[in-house]
């Protein structure tokens, strides 16, 4: 199924329909543009015809330049049955040309009433964020201080628990049990939870609660950024842990990789606060504050001293 047709550009931003209607469920396959000025030109060598076509002042003033038998012929060329749309902007007037080319190969053509270049910049970010990479993790998706923590785990190692302790201390839930990644950038995943179980966690036990009407809307947000992940697993005593903070681990998401770190858990330990200090380390750590590896320099230099007192 497609993720973004005409009909949603036109919802979207409220658009006009202006003619081609029987195309209005084109699908959209890519985020770019088209400004076709060099195809107004006569020059249609490189038409990307897969891509929303957008006419402002500029295409249309030279268009009107053009000879009636070049006009037809630019029209008919837009026109294609690939094409998911044309739009107009600044609620200029359509040529006629346009209409009648636009209703033969049944090419939507909408007018917006925005300036040509804010229209593009929107229309871009709406298209990049609704045709982005997805995926869905199993885990949970908790702003602590900023930071987008994902938690991760088996099933009944205390995630929704802890995410309700996070929740408690002023932190903000964003998904429980299932959490709908996009990449909206190279290095930039934005999480969500789906609309069935949104603002809801499940505590074995308890049920399912809904956290918005508990604890008020502060306690919850629609998306976020993830730059964190905490791993939750049950303690193994053959197990070595990291204990100074040196090797950072990654995960990779889609094309992205996100630090990840690995938490043992065994009665007693207070995971929530674990895990807010775990974001406000990462927070420093972006700020060049390493504490791993200033007492790693102090040891090195304990050591040097000591080997020159023994020469």
């Amino acid at each position: 199924m497609p993720k973004v047709r005409t009909k949603d550009i036109l919802e979207k931003f409220q658009l006009e329909l202006i003619s081609g209607e029987e195309g209005i469920n084109r699908p959209i396959t890519m985020s770019d543009i088209s400004r076709p000025g060099i195809e107004m030109a006569g020059y249609f060598e490189f038409y990307p015809a897969e891509r929303i076509q957008l006419l402002g002042k500029t295409e249309l003033s030279f268009f009107q330049e053009l000879s009636p038998n070049d006009r037809i012929s630019r029209m008919e060329q837009l026109c294609t049955d690939i094409t998911p749309a044309i739009i107009v902007t600044r609620g200029i007037d359509v040529p006629i040309e346009l209409m009648e080319a636009s209703e033969r190969e049944s090419v939507p053509v909408l007018r917006a009433t925005m300036k040509t270049t804010r229209f593009s910049s929107r229309l871009t970010n709406f298209l990049e964020s609704k045709l982005a990479p997805t995926t869905a993790v199993h885990g949970v998706l908790v702003d602590v201080y900023g930071i987008g923590v994902l938690i991760t785990g088996k099933s009944g190692v205390g995630k929704s628990e802890t995410a309700l302790e996070l929740v408690k201390r002023g932190h903000r839930l964003v998904a429980d049990d299932c959490v709908e990644i996009r990449q909206e950038d190279q290095d930039t995943l934005v999480g969500t939870s789906p609309d069935l179980i949104e603002h809801l966690l499940e505590i074995r036990g308890l049920g399912i609660i809904n956290v918005m009407t508990l604890f008020g809307a502060g306690a919850v947000r629609s998306n976020k950024r993830i730059t964190l992940v905490m791993n939750l697993e049950i303690w193994d005593a053959k197990k070595q842990y990291d204990r100074l903070g040196l090797d950072e681990e990654k995960m990779k998401i889609i094309d992205t990789e996100v630090t990840k770190l690995t938490v043992p858990v065994r009665p007693g330990r207070n995971l929530a606060v674990i895990i807010e200090v775990a974001a406000m380390n990462f927070r420093l750590k972006r700020m060049g504050v390493n504490a791993a590896q200033q007492f790693t320099d102090r040891l090195s230099d304990v050591i040097e001293d000591g080997d020159q007192e023994d020469m």
